[in-house]
């Protein structure tokens, strides 16, 4: 019916002469949020001419990038990138920039956590042709071999070894990080005060957490199960709103366009439901009193959560509430990530910082494979986790999983030329270049006074290198040196930021991998708009010249550090 009426509002708009512009407003409304695709027209285009109605058709599943996710459940939203539309040779290039941006979005939408993210980076390698291997097992690795493998489900390593490798040569690495900002679940969650169901919650890294508030919030993450004798870990995410923390009203605080002042244990919990119709759903009986007497059990995990939380996730998992063990769950805000602005060049997402950049790294991997022959070092991208709390786990930048790799490949180039390796992998460690790739901070129309004049970043622009004299970034002239003139070659612009000197600076995985691993690099992203904020928002063209930059990195990095004269 509603389509109706906007054909119906077309025709009527013309039948009065007001062209195509008339309801370009409405049309753009035109969808139903996370439930299908929409289309708006071009702003230099005349709307089509009326046609028949047509009977409904089932939508058909999103392109879920690299072919889905481990889960309980598919998640079978329709895609919600926009057609693009345009004329002339600027529709050329948006439409070029638009590929990736479309499979950005897929990736973001599949990608609600950390665990999904993996999941989502493996299903594309492998269907890449990549090979997985398993840290507890003995690698065979051979010359033009591309593999990887995964740490707690929330880390991955990938690597392709040159055609022309030789012990001691260098990687080429990009690194990026699969966490957000986020609210996570507290190991007990069982909470709820006047009348209410709530659950116990803790803020995961420096997150804005006003904008979590009046938002459609669901959950998802890694759970442990019990399936017969054996414990298993799978993704879990219910694909509906279940829960909100809501605003209190400005009635009742009246300064708060003065600010508000988030007191995360007390006002951060969600509403999950009314305990009276909690009750009805999932009653407490006296068996499960009893089994709260077991303290920490695994049995007394109806009283340590909520037994609705406990039904919905047994729901998704298709087991017995009973069987849910332990979880590592996050709050996580269902609006769908999409392609929007008036002349369809932004991004609107969460997880931006930093799904981005992963995608962009595993994507230009994997487009560089066809000159793997002729490479003489590694090409690794490192996806890892807990960054926004500082790096420091055994799946963060600052374990040794870097290192592990490189001494693994040494290793196995030594073994199969009969090299004894005296120095091998220190000389690999000398020879590697490190891209820290983590989003950056565009220029905001709004607050340009927060940024130092003449490093201002700008959407559309490229990627913006990043540099602190403190090295709170690895940024160096030589390293500058290597992603200009890749930058170059690739045809790809770039521009430059540094903080204010009145301003503290943030940091990255590029100083914690450095300092591990004594690897040379530099710290870079695209700039973007809203950084831990529930949503966030970068450009469409700044995805694509990223993918062309970091192939660019990939196969130009070696030949441009060879041309450095090496003693300095």
């Amino acid at each position: 019916p509603f389509t109706s009426l906007i054909r119906y509002m077309r025709a009527l708009a013309r039948s009065r002469g007001n062209g195509a512009y008339a309801l370009k407003n409405t049309t753009r409304q035109a969808r139903t949020a996370g439930r299908g695709s929409f289309k708006t027209l071009a702003c230099d285009s005349p709307p089509p001419p009326p046609t028949p109605p047509t009977p409904p058709q089932q939508q058909p599943p999103s392109r879920l990038w690299g072919g889905g996710w481990t889960s309980s459940r598919q998640l079978n939203p329709t895609s919600l990138v926009p057609t693009m539309a345009s004329s002339g040779a600027a529709a050329s290039a948006m439409s070029e920039s638009a590929t990736h941006a479309e499979k950005l979005v897929d990736y973001l939408n599949a990608s609600w956590t950390p665990y999904h993210a993996t999941a989502n980076a493996r299903a594309k390698l492998l269907a890449a042709g990549y090979t997985e291997l398993y840290e507890n097992d003995v690698w065979n690795l051979k010359l033009g071999g591309r593999y990887f493998f995964t740490r707690n489900m929330s880390c991955l390593v990938a690597f392709a070894v040159g055609g022309k490798y030789k012990a001691g040569n260098g990687a080429i690495i990009v690194g990026a990080h699969t966490d957000s900002p986020c609210i996570k679940m507290k190991p007990h969650t069982a909470s709820g005060k006047n009348g209410f169901v709530q659950l116990g919650v803790q803020p995961y890294g420096g997150g804005i957490w006003h904008t979590w508030f009046d938002r459609d919030l669901s959950v998802a993450g890694r759970v442990f199960v019990r399936r017969g004798d054996r414990t298993c870990h799978e993704l879990v995410r219910i694909d509906r709103p279940i829960m909100c923390i809501p605003s209190l009203a400005i009635h009742l605080n009246r300064t708060v366009n003065k600010g508000f002042d988030i007191n995360c244990q007390t006002h951060l919990p969600p509403i999950l439901a009314t305990e009276l119709k909690s009750r009805f759903e999932m009653p407490v009986t006296a068996e499960d009193e009893k089994k709260a007497s077991g303290g920490d059990s695994p049995d007394a995990s109806a009283l340590r959560h909520s037994p609705l939380l406990l039904k919905l996730l047994a729901e998704e998992l298709k087991c017995k509430p009973e069987d849910i063990l332990t979880f590592d769950l996050q709050l996580c805000d269902t609006q769908p990530s999409i392609i929007g602005g008036a002349c369809r060049e932004f991004i609107h997402s969460g997880r931006l910082d930093n799904l981005a950049m992963c995608y962009c790294a595993t994507e230009s991997l994997i487009e560089t494979d066809h000159s793997l022959a002729d490479e003489t070092g590694i090409r690794m991208v490192a996806l890892y986790d807990h960054e926004e709390v500082g790096s420091g786990s055994a799946y963060g930048a600052r374990s040794p999983i870097t290192i592990d790799v490189l001494r693994r490949v040494t290793r196995a180039s030594c073994e199969a030329t009969g090299d004894d390796g005296t120095d091998a992998l220190e000389r690999c460690v000398v020879n590697s270049f490190l891209v820290s790739a983590d989003m950056a901070h565009g220029i905001h129309p709004n607050f340009a006074d927060k940024h130092e004049p003449g490093h201002q970043p700008h959407m559309h622009k490229g990627m913006v290198i990043k540099t602190h004299c403190e090295m709170r970034y690895i940024t160096d002239a030589f390293s500058q040196h290597v992603f200009h003139e890749c930058g170059r070659r690739a045809g790809v612009p770039f521009q430059q930021f540094v903080v204010r000197s009145d301003c503290a600076c943030g940091s990255t995985i590029g100083p914690a991998l450095s300092v591990m691993a004594g690897v040379r690099g530099i710290d870079v992203g695209i700039p973007q708009f809203a950084m831990h904020s529930v949503r966030e928002m970068c450009a469409v063209d700044d995805v694509n010249f990223a993918v062309e930059h970091m192939t660019g990195v990939f196969e130009h990095a070696s030949t441009i550090i060879g041309e450095v004269d090496s003693k300095f």
